[in-house]
């Protein structure tokens, strides 16, 4: 017994010693990557601060010449007070989004993460991930993946803001941007366009946010960053 306890003492002590020598004494642990990097969580905020501003200025501006007249959106929910201010603040929010959204998607592209993050996708698994999100079945224990419903979502989102640029673009400069008028069916056309654009923008906030009132560690992973411990 003494020789198999010895020989158990000497196995602990290896054991260490290679401990020792793949991790040498002093040396900090390295802290875990975060979920998103400055550059997303930065660039984010922005860009959803200057689409809902553009959002909300763009309802007054509707308002003034509605493109459904059956369809008035309330006052109380938009921004600018008059036509006027409702434009400065949609032309300023514009270029900003314009400018912002540039960056985000070459750093999106560049760093790689446009592709890990939202591709593959596939129909099938679309419909088989919103079956289990209406049956309350859908996991968000790790907050690095996406699930095919997040990923349709935010390729949506980010098609619909450049439709938004562009028919937007196509109002503003009508005679400027005659192809791109005429792509757009027409000046008119291009109202109806800009309109559903915003509507689908309207109901991917409605959504985010009820998502993130479901998974709560989402918006403080976005504001900090978030670690390894955030992911469970």
């Amino acid at each position: 017994m003494i020789v198999d306890e010895f020989t158990r003492i000497r196995r602990i002590d290896t054991v260490n010693d290679m401990a020792t020598t793949l991790t040498p004494a002093g040396e900090a642990p390295q802290p875990a990557s975060p979920i998103h990097p400055v550059w997303l969580r930065v660039t984010h905020w922005i860009n959803a601060f200057a689409a809902l501003i553009m959002m909300f200025s763009g309802w007054r501006i509707y308002d003034a010449s509605p493109v459904f007249p059956d369809i008035v959106i309330p006052t109380s929910i938009t921004l600018g007070g008059w036509l006027g201010g409702a434009l400065q603040w949609h032309f300023a929010a514009m270029w900003l989004l314009v400018f912002n959204g540039i960056v985000y998607l070459v750093l999106n592209v560049v760093s790689g993460r446009f592709f890990s993050k939202f591709f593959p996708l596939s129909p099938r698994a679309v419909l088989r991930d919103l079956a289990a999100a209406l049956k309350g079945k859908l996991s968000h224990a790790d907050l690095r993946q996406y699930n095919a419903v997040q990923k349709l979502a935010y390729l949506v989102v980010v098609a619909d803001l450049i439709v938004l640029v562009l028919s937007g673009l196509a109002i503003w400069k009508s005679v400027q941007f005659p192809l791109l008028r005429e792509l757009m069916g027409g000046y008119d056309r291009a109202r109806v366009v800009h309109f559903l654009a915003m509507a689908v923008m309207a109901a991917f906030v409605v959504v985010h946010i009820a998502m993130v009132a479901l998974v709560p560690r989402s918006l403080l992973t976005m504001l900090h960053g978030g670690s390894k411990g955030d992911e469970k």
